[in-house]
């Protein structure tokens, strides 16, 4: 294991970056008035955009063309089509300055482009075409379930969404739900989804990610059961703490599971690996759970979970279209690694 490349470092003029998203090979910050760097790492004069209220994070539909830019911990978003402002998009405000926006864009297997919040009820997702704002399922007015939803997000290829989330004890969770059967029995977005185990008897959800449209990944925190004295796998756990794990959606259960050095916080799907993004990035191999690179001068957040009365703002980091890259925003500037 070698420290890993910093294909650049780009220092910006004013102010933090608090958004990224790739535009070819140009990154923009949504939030930041729709700053745009160049590769070479020019940057250019931002739109004179002011959103009216403190936005510090985007999220953007994998055409490009809607972006939603949000407060992480704040009760409020606005849909953007392009640069155009096309509604406000508000968040029940049980709770919502104690764990992340319930927020997420992605397409289905038709190729319609979604939105996914919880306007109505920290424990009620909805699902809308984006372009049209028709409501295309919304889970029941009286969940049986009551999790809390935050980072949401379809899968490649629109088959599944997932909630990485927490529940009331409180834990992190993490639920998958088949997008095809909530398009016409919205009752399946309340219940335990796909995923079989459970915060506090197995360990809670740090975070989770898309490998691609069938393979999960998730990170376990610090609560949940311990690993076996001899650090092996027990087979009756379905994830224990600090471990790595690969679920797939289509055979409803784990490919991998990894025992790690301690807590990983969020992480993001680079092919076979996972970069992970606490303290500093690490790639790990998703089949043998190995280190295969870090890089541990870029300072980053120390985040762990969706939620916290003490709020440690999330990694800002984008992928590259084509896998082979990473921006992350740290301080003063961005970091473009390589991870394939």
């Amino acid at each position: 294991m070698n420290d890993g490349v910093v294909l650049r470092e780009t220092r910006v003029r004013t102010g933090e970056v608090r958004s990224l998203v790739w535009d070819g090979d140009d990154l923009l910050d949504p939030v930041g008035g729709w700053r745009r760097w160049s590769p070479d790492g020019t940057e250019h004069r931002r739109e004179r955009r002011k959103f009216g209220r403190p936005y510090d994070r985007a999220v953007t539909s994998p055409s490009g063309r809607w972006t939603v830019v949000y407060g992480e911990r704040g009760t409020n978003g606005l849909l953007l089509d392009g640069r155009r402002v096309v509604r406000e998009l508000p968040r029940d405000d049980y709770r919502a300055k104690d764990f992340d926006h319930p927020v997420g864009l992605g397409a289905l297997s038709d190729g319609r482009e979604v939105l996914v919040h919880c306007p109505e009820g920290y424990n009620r997702l909805q699902i809308e075409d984006v372009a049209t704002g028709e409501r295309l399922a919304v889970a029941p007015d009286e969940p049986e379930l009551s999790p809390f939803h935050s980072r949401l997000t379809v899968s490649p290829g629109g088959r599944w969404l997932m909630s990485a989330g927490w529940v009331w004890h409180p834990a992190g969770i993490c639920r998958v739900y088949d997008l095809d059967r909530a398009l016409t029995d919205p009752s399946v977005l309340d219940g335990q989804g796909l995923l079989t185990y459970w915060p506090l008897i197995d360990a809670e959800t740090d975070s989770a990610c898309w490998l691609d449209g069938d393979r999960l990944a998730l990170a376990a925190g610090d609560i949940g059961g311990e690993p076996e004295e001899d650090g092996s796998v027990d087979e009756e756990r379905e994830l224990g703490r600090h471990q790595l794990g690969i679920w797939s959606c289509s055979t409803a259960k784990w490919l991998y599971r990894h025992d790690l050095p301690g807590p990983i916080g969020t992480i993001l799907g680079c092919g076979e690996a996972v970069l992970a993004l606490y303290g500093h990035p690490r790639l790990f191999d998703i089949r043998t759970g190995d280190l295969l690179a870090r890089w541990p001068k870029l300072t980053l957040p120390r985040r762990q979970g969706a939620y916290g009365a003490t709020h440690t703002p999330s990694p800002v980091a984008a992928a590259h279209p084509d896998g082979s890259r990473v921006a992350l925003a740290v301080k003063g500037g961005i970091a473009v690694i390589r991870v394939g």
